[in-house]
């Protein structure tokens, strides 16, 4: 299954537009501040994180394709 990816500038670009600092953005994806930051500034976003950002900030097929893949079907 193809998943869309989030590269560091669109996590960026998303907790910008929210208006929220990296740990109030990270915290609930299970990220600490620093390692928010390290994404942030180019490190690669793990599999895991992709699928909750997908979910949480995601277009909707996005979504729909990140439930999919932990097993929840999208209402």
């Amino acid at each position: 299954m193809k998943f869309p990816i989030f590269s560091s500038a669109d996590a960026l670009a998303i907790r910008k537009k929210l208006s929220l600092n990296q740990s109030d953005f990270w915290t609930p994806f299970g990220v600490t501040q620093s390692g928010g930051s390290r994404y942030e500034s180019g490190r690669n976003i793990p599999r895991p994180v992709q699928i909750l950002l997908a979910a949480k900030h995601g277009k909707a097929a996005a979504k729909r394709e990140a439930l999919a893949v932990v097993g929840v079907e999208a209402v």
